[in-house]
């Protein structure tokens, strides 16, 4: 069976250094720095216009009071996963005139961009991009300390790569719940580095059914490479 939330798990998590506090509102927060979320988004789709992309499917303006008018954007994002067509729809929305604390009005000449954004970055999320942060666990100190460490590459395997592996284990994952064993540690049997194994066997530990049969086969590869040299010598 295929794991449903595959692409959620690769791109839930925020790194640190792309979230933003929310300033100018009512209420405190975090969030997303959109073109973080674009950056994601080509590297799990490709380039925006191929693999992803966006249209205004409306937008207007509507008078909240004598001095405050708000933009409202409605927002059509779609992708290609797997050969198949997504579409998210979402609205963003931002005050387009408003009141100084002089009393005096500021207009702001960006604010059909910076509607569009938003419902883009909302529409982002509700397929896992910057999900975490959606879903509140910012809030949690211990939260964001893990999340640090997991966009560390000090470790030097690279974001790349990791979502790489992530796939391969993914794949793992489901040939295994399909009986397939071998087919299972043949998508894995490749990673060789060290670091890039202790990646792997972090990520499978919630599946101890899945690495007792790895180990299995790991043990077998090894007794025929023994025997051979034996054989040989």
């Amino acid at each position: 069976m295929t794991d449903k939330k595959a692409l959620w798990k690769r791109v839930c998590v925020t790194d640190p250094k792309a979230v933003k506090a929310i300033t100018g509102k009512q209420y405190q927060g975090n969030s997303p720095k959109p073109y973080w979320i674009v950056e994601r988004l080509t590297e799990e789709f490709g380039p925006c216009g191929l693999g992803w992309g966006f249209s205004i499917v409306n937008e207007r303006m509507e008078r909240l009071t004598e001095s405050e008018i708000l933009h409202v954007a409605v927002v059509r994002f779609w992708y290609e996963l797997d050969g198949k067509r997504g579409e998210v729809e979402q609205i963003g929305q931002t005050k387009a005139v408003y009141a100084k604390r002089d009393g005096s009005l500021l207009v702001d000449e960006d604010a059909p961009k910076k509607s569009v954004t938003d419902a883009l970055v909302k529409c982002a999320s509700y397929i896992g991009f910057a999900g975490d942060i959606f879903a509140g666990r910012w809030d949690d100190s211990k939260y964001v300390e893990s999340a640090r460490k997991h966009y560390e590459e000090e470790s030097g395997i690279t974001r790349w790569r990791k979502n790489e592996i992530l796939e391969l284990a993914d794949k793992s994952i489901e040939l295994f719940a399909e009986g397939k064993e071998l087919a299972a540690y043949e998508q894995i049997v490749g990673i060789e580095d060290n670091e890039e194994k202790m990646f792997l066997w972090s990520y499978l530990k919630p599946h101890s059914a899945l690495r007792a049969s790895i180990k299995r086969f790991v043990r077998a590869d090894l007794e025929k490479q023994y025997s051979k040299e034996k054989e040989t010598a």
